[in-house]
Order: structure tokens, then sequence, then C-alpha cells
């Protein structure tokens, strides 16, 4: 082809047209120019991972629930401490229970996801109703409702962080993130 391949439009000036000299050629008085690093990705830990599970919004999925992430920490070896373990398994019990009370009649079926880092596990709790809890103060006189309280508190000691987002579906998911070590140990 007379035109290389680029068409019989306007070339820029200099260009000829003719096939531009290989890299072998001996005009070529360019510098090499080194190949690009690739940095290897680092490979997920064999304990990390996300895992997800469906429950009805009744009572007796709040110890199942609790069971299963229990059992999947084990099962994956998750490096936790038992203080970490048992925060994250109140956490996980009380976020269940606020789902079955509160959102069953609106979300017959409740999420529970189970997300773990190098440095860090995530537990959260989805249902499709749209209210969005806060957590309430210490009222003595009342027993109940002080469940997204005592979750911040553990997280809040734990070094973590716990939050309530909406889904696009309408609904709500609770989280908390605790980081795998204490903060002073890192």
């Amino acid at each position: 082809m007379e035109n290389d391949g680029r068409g019989p439009g306007p070339r820029p000036e200099g260009e000829t047209g003719a096939p531009p000299e290989s890299a072998d050629s001996p005009a070529d008085d360019r510098v090499p120019q080194p190949l690009p690093q690739v940095t290897p990705q680092p490979q997920p830990l064999p304990y990390e991972g996300v895992w997800r599970f469906t429950a009805p919004a009744e009572d007796a999925s709040v110890p199942q629930a609790r069971h299963a992430v229990r059992d999947l920490l084990h099962r994956q070896g998750v490096p936790a401490s038992d203080d970490l373990v048992q925060g994250l398994l109140l956490i996980v019990s009380e976020l269940v229970t606020n789902a079955v009370r509160h959102a069953a009649l609106l979300s017959p079926m409740l999420a529970v996801e189970v997300a773990v880092g190098a440095e860090w596990v995530r537990v959260s709790v989805e249902d499709n109703h749209p209210y969005r809890p806060t957590a309430l103060e210490a009222d003595h006189g009342r027993t109940g409702g002080r469940g997204l309280l005592l979750v911040r508190e553990i997280t809040r000691e734990a070094g973590g962080v716990c939050e309530v987002e909406h889904t696009a579906g309408g609904g709500k998911v609770i989280w908390a993130a605790l980081p795998l070590k204490p903060a002073g140990i890192r």
C-alpha cells in the first residue's frame, strides 16, 4: 500500500508516506527506553474474602447468625483475638435482633455479610425496611432499645468504625468494621 494504511488525507509535515524505519535500522539513533516495571499485586491472605447469607427475620435467626459468623471466622483461620471475636458476635447478635424486632414487617428476610481483609473484619446486617435507627442514650427505666448504642461502643473501643447506610433498594445496611489487631499493637 502506498499510503501505509493511513488513508489519503493530509500528512504531518516531513512525513513522506514511506514506511517508518525499524528499530534495527542503523539510522535509528533513539535511546532505548527501559521497560516499565510491573509491580506484582499482593496475593490475598488465605482468610481474606466476603461471605453473605440470608435468613428469615425471626428470633431463631439471631443465634443461627451468631454461630454462622463464629464458625466462618474459625474455618477461615482469621487471626482474631478471642476478645475481638466475642465483640463481633455480640455486634452480629444485636444487629440481627434489631432487624428481627424492627424491620420484619417490611423485610421478612435479612442478609448478614462478613468481609475480612488483611487487617480488618467487617460485619453487616441488611434489611429492606427504610427506617434508619439512631443510637439511643441509656434510659435506666427501659429494658432494650440500646442495641445500636452497644454496637457503636464495642466498635469504638476496638478502634473500628460503625455506620448506617441506605441501600439502593430503599432499605438499610448497618455495618461495623474492626481492626484485627488492637490499635496499640499495629
